[in-house]
Parts: structure tokens; C-alpha cells; sequence
């Protein structure tokens, strides 16, 4: 029943383009024929659930410095056997960022994407089906880094893309200054 209260939230999800539109697909199909989805044992991939987390003004985005992918991204993970995925968001920003503020702007999927992780330890390489919620905490409130990042910071929406930030950040970005 779960699985298909996942689906039926990535069937009604619009893409905002044509990468997404692909990613959409896959993601659905991924789900459909692989029972362990929601799992980390899922060795070719798994689904993940994404926080993309905005100040109350919506100037200012959360990012967390990922320690082994040594990348800019929004807080996020594993569902760990969870199928609800806005709840293992949720439950990966309050680990990676220490915000109790953290409370939802919408519960419909945000955004979806399909990436590579490279191989690291004992994981081979595999990909991320992530699944993207928009949040809003107070960036007032006191940061704990979690082991998992090398930094968590409030980084100006407006100055996104002159960091270098990877094209998924862009695109969320350029989703947030279209919704104004």
C-alpha cells in the first residue's frame, strides 16, 4: 500500500522540464520493478529523500557541504526502508543540519532527480532516485553539523549560481525565484 501511495504522488508530479520528465519516468519504473527500492541494499540504486530548505524571507537556501562527495548539496539521504519519503527528508535535514524550525512549505514532491554515487568503501557505484521537499526553518537557529558534512550554511539564492553549485541546486534555485 505504501509503495503505491509513492507512486501515485510521482505520477502526479509536474516536471519543469524535459531532464525531469525523463527522471520521472525512470523513477516510476525503477519503483515498479524493484521491490527493495526504499532500501540502502539496493545495490544498483534506491530512492532518497532531499530537504531544500529556505529562510522565511526565501532569500537564503540551506546547503551542507557533503564530506564524501565533497559537493555543495541540499540536506538529504536514505530512506532506510522508509516509504514515506517527505518523512525521511525531513528526518535526514533535522540530522544533517540540528534545526528544529524545520516545518514544510508544501508536501507535494518539489523536484526529482536521478544521480551517480561513486564507489566509496565497500559500496560499489550505484544511483540516487531522489526525491526533493521544500522546507523553510528559522536561520536564526543554532547549526549542528552532523559527521556527514564538512559544513552546513545559509548560502544567498541570489548568488547560487555564480558558486558553482551543481545543475539540481540551480534548478531548484531557478524554481524558487519563479514561484515569486
Amino acid at each position: 500500500m505504501c509503495r503505491e501511495a509513492f507512486l501515485s504522488s510521482l505520477q502526479s508530479y509536474t516536471p519543469s522540464n524535459e531532464k525531469e520528465i525523463q527522471f520521472k519516468d525512470s523513477i516510476i519504473e525503477f519503483v515498479r520493478i524493484n521491490p527493495s527500492c526504499f532500501e540502502r541494499s539496493s545495490e544498483d540504486g534506491h530512492i532518497t529523500g532531499s530537504a531544500f530548505i529556505l529562510d522565511s524571507n526565501r532569500h537564503f537556501v540551506l546547503l551542507t557541504h557533503h564530506r564524501k562527495l565533497n559537493k555543495w548539496l541540499q540536506p538529504g539521504g536514505h530512506a532506510d526502508g522508509e516509504c514515506d519519503i517527505y518523512q525521511a527528508a525531513l528526518r535526514e535535514a533535522r540530522e544533517e543540519s540540528g534545526l528544529k524550525s524545520i516545518k514544510p512549505i508544501s508536501k507535494q514532491i518539489f523536484d526529482i532527480d536521478i544521480h551517480p554515487i561513486p564507489a566509496h568503501g565497500n559500496e560499489r557505484e550505484h544511483l540516487h532516485y531522489d526525491i526533493r521537499y521544500l522546507f523553510e526553518a528559522d536561520r536564526e537557529e543554532e547549526i549542528i553539523v552532523s559527521d556527514e558534512s564538512n559544513t552546513v550554511e545559509w548560502k544567498p539564492i541570489c548568488d547560487i549560481d555564480t558558486l558553482s553549485f551543481n545543475e539540481s541546486i540551480i534548478r531548484m534555485v531557478q524554481k524558487i525565484i519563479g514561484m515569486k
